[in-house]
């Protein structure tokens, strides 16, 4: 039996990505299943690379038991960042080149030292260099966001942007952080660090698991984006975005108008 076309498939989740039109969920129309579409995140990635992009980190979504539930499914999953897609704290970015792009509040670390896939992570001190307040702009390519568990996995978990605030050591208590997400300073989301696997440093251990399974290993260096601490909110043209986390600060996000 012929398997999906890995390649096609990549090509028209980019080509979605790169004009901001939306395409229809390709799951069921192509046979798609979780190991495909992590073949077709990896083409999607070389596809990235090949203009020029870096590769800077990862991220971690359906990571609140929520989300796992309205999907269906009882584990996280994982996609990745390019220096692209980075936003400085406080910058811009252009609402248009999005096709429906929603914010969501997030708990960033900065990777160190890290044990291979398989080996326990230890002393968390010793793996995350520091922690920061985020916000990550996801952006599905499907049409109406919606989507089954392979289709966003093939379109790297919705991955299009993120804003790392500033860096700070690892506080006490991460598992239990205040959070806020606010639009044109009211308050959109109220959230915790908790809803984040329980504890954000959870999402880390489930990170190097489940890319190790695809041959990924995770660097120093990199940015790893632990989750969302609260639901997703749209992103209007003009909105000035505030994502504030307890003992961490805040990252902050303007949309063109």
């Amino acid at each position: 039996m012929i398997g999906p076309d890995v390649a096609g498939i990549a090509e028209r989740l980019g080509l979605a990505a790169d004009t901001a039109t939306a395409t229809g969920q390709l799951a069921a129309e192509t046979g798609l299943d979780v190991d495909a579409a992590y073949a077709v995140q990896t083409a999607l990635l070389r596809r990235r690379l090949d203009r020029g992009e870096r590769l800077v980190g990862l991220k971690m979504g359906l990571t609140s038991r929520a989300k796992m539930a309205q999907v269906g499914v009882d584990e996280v999953i994982w996609g990745r960042l390019t220096d692209v897609m980075r936003v400085p704290d406080g910058g811009t970015v252009d609402v248009g080149a999005y096709i429906h792009p929603r914010v969501e509040p997030e708990v960033a670390f900065l990777l160190d030292r890290l044990p291979a896939p398989g080996e326990p992570i230890g002393d968390f001190s010793e793996a995350v260099r520091a922690v920061a307040p985020a916000i990550e702009l996801i952006d599905s390519r499907y049409a109406d966001f919606t989507f089954s568990l392979p289709d966003v996995i093939a379109d790297n978990t919705s991955a299009a942007s993120f804003v790392i605030g500033p860096w700070s050591p690892v506080p006490d208590g991460l598992e239990n952080l205040g959070v806020l997400l606010e639009i044109d300073g009211r308050v959109a989301q109220v959230g915790s660090t908790a809803a984040i696997l329980g504890d954000p440093r959870r999402a880390l251990d489930e990170g190097i698991r489940l890319a190790g399974r695809h041959g990924v290993r995770l660097r120093e260096g990199w940015v790893f984006l632990a989750g969302a601490a609260t639901a997703a909110v749209p992103l209007r043209p003009g909105a000035h975005v505030r994502a504030v986390v307890e003992k961490l600060g805040t990252a902050t996000l303007r949309a063109s108008s």
